[in-house]
């Protein structure tokens, strides 16, 4: 079992007997756990009541926080002609087609977001194994397969976030940065999971949202209050 620092065990200690707390005072746990020198990112992570082998339990979806992610996004777009002058015009970071392919099967994998024009993804199908375990294959469902170009790379580049279920039903993103105000990080955390309620799959039965959790990149892990979390403003 790894060993914590000072720090951490300070927070911890700090955290104790503080179990299924408001959105509110999660955030401000956490983010008064966060004490490193860098900025570290507040992550949520929720335990859902699905099973994602079976694809009517699969949750996946994107949402755009409302706060932005605090995080500058790399994005990768597989598009010729005009669409990629488009995507290079929007911001796009890396923009090809064969090209990009044979650069991404040798190992450069320098981005966080993939989007391609529908008639790129014969060429983008044969990264499948490369980009399909590290959730950055193109999709329609998200937005990312679209002949849109510009408006998939300035939603990626915006604070987009995209959510996929692990095995065991889990589901994990980063929400925001530690330098962030409590107000911001509370209406991020309300806006993803609101995104992934309304993401229930039609094969989820019985308690979908099981558990939620903060935490910051160094820093120990706080349970949320689930109706907290769910409630409309």
């Amino acid at each position: 079992m790894a060993k914590h620092g000072k720090r951490y065990n300070a927070a911890k200690a700090a955290f104790e007997g503080k179990e299924n707390v408001s959105v509110e005072e999660a955030v401000a746990l956490v983010k008064s756990a966060a004490t490193t020198k860098f900025d570290e990112t507040v992550e949520i992570a929720m335990n859902l009541g699905v099973d994602p082998r079976h694809a009517d339990q699969m949750v996946r979806g994107v949402v755009s926080l409302p706060s932005g992610t605090g995080k500058s996004m790399r994005v990768a777009v597989f598009a010729r002609g005009d669409k990629a002058d488009e995507a290079k015009a929007a911001g796009a970071d890396i923009v090809g087609a064969e090209d990009l392919m044979e650069s991404i099967q040798a190992g450069n994998l320098d981005f966080d977001r993939c989007i391609a024009t529908p008639d790129m993804m014969p060429i983008v199908g044969r990264l499948g194994k490369v980009l399909g375990p590290r959730n950055l294959m193109p999709n329609p469902r998200v937005g990312t397969v679209t002949m849109d170009v510009k408006a998939a790379v300035e939603a990626a580049k915006g604070g987009e976030v995209q959510f996929r279920a692990e095995k065991a039903g889990v589901v994990h993103a980063g929400i925001g940065k530690a330098s962030f105000d409590e107000g911001a990080l509370v209406a991020n955390v309300k806006a993803f999971v609101d995104a992934v309620n309304k993401a229930k799959p039609s094969g989820a039965k019985g308690a979908y949202i099981k558990k939620i959790a903060l935490t910051s990149t160094m820093g120990p892990g706080v349970s949320v209050d689930i109706a907290s979390a769910t409630a409309a403003e």
